[in-house]
């Protein structure tokens, strides 16, 4: 873990004043009351251990409300100081996110690299990174970071002091810093905008050959490419990995449903509790993926004491990227490690909402496959639509979305569409043009 060489940061954006990084990791947990302690610690550990680090202690500090300057308490920063030197550590990791001021503070008090939960996700993320677009993604949220933390970054050179040949140029470096940061973020984001155009182009060609989507999310390691892989076995199976983070780039897998029915099956990164909101942002164009899927297949691992919260995390992110309205099909993993039998549970009208399974030994795949049947063909919508004369611009966005089987004329000059979509796409369509997202097409005759 090299949190203090990145090649893909400016060279003169370097903080040369902070401490070099190391690889013996001593954690850093502030117990507020909002967190199970030995839960936190154990992502922590796993998070650590993902980067490359190795964790030689930890700790952890009741502490109700966040000291300002150091987030810690001056006595637990004294008491780290003495322990540093005790374990042999040479790099402290807090995991809470700290403002520059604080990581700062922390660094010149302790005399040893400090790495808050944000730069710890930041630099996992840059060492997984295989794709062209996950490398900008990750470069880009990594600038946006480091924007924040020029501050002293050229401190030698910060003031001006008295005598021939020793005025320094004052802040004008750091000017210089954050001008060559914004430049190459702006560079960074016109890249990823063509790159988000060509995943649109790619959505729309799969919406005109009518292929549903369903859409692997869950929280990081719950085995989300491991079932991936199990569903679309082809030879091409994704990166898998016992760690957090094991990949990145979206894929996209077509594959045949029980009943001959052809989706796409696509794997997405993983989520985390306070995701870092600059890799929401920069993986946004990625993140798109999931917002246009039929049915959301949300892996959780079943054997984890955490499942609840971390289903809780999931539902917030994809509320926060506006996907919190789609159908969901909750995949239950790794039932081999509890023991029990594979099974699906069905709601009050019998469709399905969660199937128990494991990706391991494919036990419950087949009832997985059906649930996904039963959804994806209920989150369609297939009928006829009469459109006044005045509505065509409502008739080009059907055309847009690929919706359009048919076509005729009414006899007062309007349109009657044969259309074919999923339910969220004329749901969306409806409250764009003000109308009633209840109103159903009528169905087709055969």
């Amino acid at each position: 873990m090299r949190t203090e060489d990145r090649g893909t940061t400016p060279a003169s954006a370097q903080l040369f004043d902070r401490p070099g990084g190391g690889e013996n990791a001593l954690l850093v947990q502030v117990d507020d009351g909002c967190l199970i302690m030995e839960d936190a610690l154990r992502e922590l550990r796993a998070l650590t251990e993902s980067a490359g680090a190795r964790v030689v202690d930890e700790t952890v500090h009741k502490r109700r409300n966040p000291d300002p300057r150091y987030y810690i308490g001056r006595g637990k920063v004294d008491e780290l100081h003495q322990r540093l030197d005790d374990v042999g550590a040479d790099l402290v990791i807090v995991n809470h996110a700290l403002s520059p001021a604080q990581e700062r503070n922390l660094e010149q008090a302790l005399g040893c690299r400090v790495l808050d939960r944000v730069g710890l996700i930041l630099d996992i993320f840059a060492q997984r990174a295989r794709s062209h677009e996950g490398k900008l993604q990750v470069e880009l949220a990594q600038l946006r970071h480091i924007a924040s933390r020029l501050v002293r970054g050229w401190s030698h050179l910060e003031r001006q002091s008295g005598g021939i040949g020793t005025r320094g140029p004052g802040e004008t470096q750091l000017e210089m810093d954050r001008r060559m940061i914004q430049q190459r973020i702006k560079q960074l984001e016109r890249r990823l905008a063509r790159v988000s155009r060509q995943r649109e182009q790619g959505r729309q060609a799969r919406r005109k050959q009518e292929l549903p989507v369903i859409s692997v999310v869950g929280y990081t390691n719950a085995g989300k490419s491991t079932l991936f892989n199990r569903l679309t076995a082809d030879g091409e199976g994704v990166h898998t990995a016992d760690q957090l983070f094991a990949t990145l780039d979206t894929t996209l897998r077509r594959r045949h449903l029980p009943g001959g029915e052809r989706v796409i099956f696509s794997d997405t990164v993983g989520f985390i509790r306070e995701l870092p909101p600059q890799l929401v942002a920069a993986f946004r164009s990625t993140l798109e993926e999931v917002t246009e899927a039929d049915l959301l297949l949300h892996v959780v691992d079943a054997a984890d004491p955490a499942r609840q919260a971390n289903m809780q995390e999931v539902d917030d992110v994809l509320d926060d990227i506006g996907a919190g309205e789609l159908p969901v099909l909750c995949a239950y993993n790794k039932i081999d490690q509890l023991g029990i039998p594979a099974r699906i549970d069905r709601d009050d009208q019998g469709q399905p909402r969660a199937v128990w399974l494991s990706a391991a030994t494919g036990e419950g795949l087949d009832e997985l496959l059906q649930a996904s049947e039963e959804l994806v063909g209920a989150a369609r919508t297939r009928g006829v639509i009469e459109l006044r004369p005045e509505q065509g611009r409502l008739r080009a966005r059907f055309y847009q979305l690929g919706a359009v089987c048919g076509e005729s004329a009414t006899d007062a000059g309007g349109y009657r569409l044969e259309v074919d979509l999923p339910r969220r796409d004329l749901n969306r369509l409806y409250r764009k043009e003000g109308l009633d997202a209840a109103l159903e097409p009528t169905p087709m005759r055969a």
